[in-house]
C-alpha cells in the first residue's frame, strides 16, 4: 500500500491561483462591465434612499407596518424608535449603505437561488453535483471569498455583494429544494390524472404548497447576506460594516455596540416584514380596502420623495478624488486630515478604509487616486515592490518614523538582546499581515536569545488595551510600537535597542498615488505632493481622537489651528 504522507505536496494553492489569474485576465471585460454597472445601480439605490428624508422614511415605515398588522403596535412603535436611534448616532447614511448591499445581495441570492432549488428537486442528477458545492460555499470561511472579490472586482460595494452572494445563496436553494420535495405526492398524483403540465404544476401546485418553507430559506439568505456586511468592509465595502470594523481594530467597545445595535435594528425590521409573507392566510386578518390604499399611498410617498430627493441633490460637485487607507491610528488622523482640508476647498472627498495589502492593490488597480499610507523603504518595502511599476510615489508627507519593540519604563530591560523570559516571553502586536509584524517575527528568528518567544498578532486596538491593563498594574509587557503613536504621549514607553537592527532603520510615511493621476487629475496631484506635516501634528489629532473626538473633528479643530500650512498644500 502506498504511503500517502511520502506524496508530495500537491500544489493547490498554486492552482487556485492560477486559476483566478486566468480569469482575471482573460474575462477582465466582463468582471469590469459588472463592476460599473452593478455600482453604477448600487449607487443609484443609496443615493434614492438617502435622498429621502429622515423623519419622512421613518414615519412611513411605521405606519406601513401599522397598517400591514392590525392591532399590533409593538413593531410599529420598535420601528419608530429604532430607526430614530439609529438617526440620533449619526448612523442613518450608514443604514442605507448597508441596506443597498443586504437588498441587492438578498435580490441576487434568490433570483439565482430559487431555479437553482427547482431544478435540484427536480433532477436528482443536478442534485448530487449541487448539493456537494453548496455545502462547500456555506462551509468556507467568509474570509475567503473577500480574495477573488477583490480580483475580480477590485474594491467597494460589488465585491462586497459579490461575497454576500457567495456566503447567502446556500440556504434558499436548499429550502428551495426541501418545500418542493415535501408536496403531498397523492396531490402531484391528482394533477397528473387531470391533465396538469409540468408548469402548471410547479405553479399552481407545487410553489404554493412549498411557499412557506422557501420564505423560510429567503429569511436565512437575508440575514446571512446582513452578516457579511462586517466582513464586506474589509475590502471597501461602505455601511455600517465599517464601523463595527473600525471598532475591532481600536478596541472601542462604545462604538462598536452602537453600530452592532444599529445592524440588530435593521435585521429585525427586514426578518418582520419578510415574515409577514410567511404568514398563513387562514390566520391572516384581512386587510381592509382603506388600509391597503393607505399602505400604497405610503409607499408612493416614499418613492416620490426619494425621487425628488435625488433630482434636487444631483447637481454638480467638486472635483472627486477617493483616499485609500489603513485603519490604524496615525493613518485615521492623515487621512481624516488630508480629506477635511480638501473638502474645505471644494473637493469631494471620498475616504475608504481598507485591509493594508487590499490598499495599495486598489491603488495601483486606480480603484482609489491614492493613499498618505505607505510607510517606506522597509515596512511596506514587498508591497512597493509587487506594486512599484503601476503607481506613482510622491515622497514623504511625515518623516523620522520609527518602528521597534516597545516596553514600560518600569521594565528593567533596555535591548532586544537582554530579552529572556519576560512577558511570558511574547511580543504582543497587531494585524498579521502589517509590516511591523514581519519584522518582529523576523527579530525573534535573528535572535537566539529570543527563541521560543511568540509573536501574538492582535490588532493596533487590542495591542494598546493590552498595554493599558498591564501598564496599570505594572505588569512586564513587550508592544511591536512605532511613533509617532498617542501610546507614547499618554504613557512612559521606551524602545528597546536593536544591536542587529532588525527592525529597521528610521523610514517614513509617503504619499503614493494612482499611475495617470497627474494626466487626469493634475489639481488633487498637486495637492497629493504638498502635502506634509510632523509628528507633533500627528500625534496631537490622534490624541484627540482617543480622547473621543471623532476624526473629522479632530482634524477640523487641527486644521483651524493651522491655516497657513494647510493653505500652502493647495498653492
Amino acid at each position: 500500500m502506498i504511503n500517502l504522507l511520502s506524496v508530495a505536496k500537491l500544489p493547490i494553492d498554486s492552482w487556485v491561483t492560477d486559476g483566478v489569474n486566468w480569469l482575471t485576465k482573460n474575462l477582465s471585460g466582463f468582471f469590469t462591465a459588472i463592476q460599473n454597472s452593478g455600482s453604477t445601480t448600487m449607487d443609484g439605490i443609496t443615493n434614492f434612499l438617502t435622498a429621502i428624508p429622515m423623519p419622512i422614511f421613518i414615519i412611513a415605515l411605521a405606519l406601513i407596518s401599522w397598517l400591514l398588522t392590525p392591532k399590533k403596535y409593538g413593531q410599529p412603535l420598535f420601528i419608530l424608535i429604532g430607526l430614530a436611534l439609529i438617526a440620533n448616532q449619526g448612523l442613518w447614511s450608514d443604514l442605507m449603505q448597508t441596506l443597498t448591499l443586504v437588498l441587492m445581495a438578498s435580490v441576487v441570492s434568490l433570483v439565482i437561488g430559487i431555479p437553482l432549488g427547482i431544478w435540484t428537486a427536480k433532477s436528482p442528477k443536478a442534485y448530487m453535483v449541487i448539493k456537494p458545492i453548496l455545502d462547500f460555499m456555506q462551509t468556507m470561511p467568509a474570509f475567503v471569498y473577500l480574495i477573488p472579490a477583490v480580483a475580480f472586482f477590485g474594491i467597494g460595494v460589488v465585491p462586497g455583494a459579490f461575497a454576500s452572494v457567495i456566503f447567502a445563496l446556500p440556504p434558499v436553494v436548499n429550502f428551495t429544494y426541501l418545500g418542493l420535495q415535501q408536496v403531498p405526492t397523492d396531490l402531484v398524483e391528482a394533477a397528473d390524472s387531470f391533465g396538469a403540465t409540468t408548469w402548471q404544476k410547479l405553479f399552481k401546485l407545487e410553489l404554493p404548497n412549498a411557499k412557506n418553507t422557501i420564505i423560510a430559506g429567503a429569511k436565512q439568505t437575508i440575514m446571512l447576506a446582513l452578516s457579511m456586511v462586517v466582513t464586506a468592509s474589509m475590502i471597501g465595502a461602505p455601511g455600517l460594516g465599517r464601523g463595527v470594523l473600525s471598532a475591532v481594530q481600536h478596541a472601542d467597545v462604545g462604538s462598536g455596540f452602537v453600530n452592532g445595535i444599529a445592524l440588530v435594528i435593521l435585521a429585525i425590521i427586514i426578518d418582520r416584514f419578510v415574515q409577514r409573507m410567511n404568514t398563513e392566510p387562514v390566520s391572516a386578518p384581512k386587510l381592509p380596502k382603506w388600509r391597503k390604499l393607505a399602505t400604497w399611498a405610503m409607499l408612493a410617498v416614499i418613492a416620490i420623495s426619494g425621487i425628488a430627493g435625488s433630482i434636487t441633490a444631483h447637481q454638480a460637485s467638486g472635483k472627486k478624488v477617493n483616499i485609500g487607507y489603513v485603519e490604524w491610528d496615525s493613518e485615521v488622523a492623515s487621512t481624516n486630515v488630508l480629506a477635511e482640508a480638501m473638502r474645505q476647498h471644494g473637493y469631494d472627498v471620498t475616504i475608504t478604509p481598507l485591509d493594508n495589502a487590499v490598499n495599495w492593490q486598489s491603488v495601483a488597480n486606480k480603484q482609489t487616486d491614492a493613499t498618505v499610507s505607505a510607510w517606506l523603504p522597509n515596512t511596506h518595502k514587498a508591497l512597493y515592490a509587487k506594486y512599484k511599476n503601476d503607481v506613482d510615489l510622491l515622497g514623504p508627507n511625515l518623516k523620522g518614523v520609527k518602528l521597534g519593540l516597545v516596553v514600560p519604563d518600569y521594565m528593567n530591560v533596555n535591548s532586544i538582546a537582554d530579552l529572556t523570559n519576560q512577558a511570558n516571553k511574547t511580543i504582543t502586536g497587531i494585524e498579521p499581515g502589517a509590516g511591523v509584524m514581519a519584522a518582529a517575527q523576523k527579530t525573534i528568528d535573528s535572535y537566539g536569545n529570543l527563541s521560543g518567544w511568540n509573536l501574538q498578532a492582535s490588532s493596533s486596538g487590542a495591542m494598546v488595551s493590552a498595554l493599558d491593563k498591564a501598564y496599570k498594574a505594572k505588569q512586564p509587557i513587550i508592544l511591536t510600537g512605532w511613533s509617532p503613536h498617542w501610546m507614547f504621549n499618554k504613557y512612559k514607553l521606551k524602545y528597546l535597542a536593536d544591536p542587529k537592527g532588525t527592525m529597521g532603520s528610521q523610514e517614513s510615511i509617503n504619499t503614493v498615488v494612482r499611475k495617470n493621476l497627474k494626466q487626469t487629475n493634475p489639481d488633487v496631484y498637486k495637492v497629493m505632493k504638498k502635502f506634509h506635516w510632523t509628528q507633533n501634528d500627528m500625534q496631537t489629532v490622534m490624541l484627540d481622537i482617543q480622547n473621543g473626538k471623532t476624526p473629522t473633528k479632530a482634524a477640523d479643530d487641527w486644521i483651524s489651528s493651522h491655516k497657513s500650512q494647510v493653505n500652502a498644500w493647495f498653492k
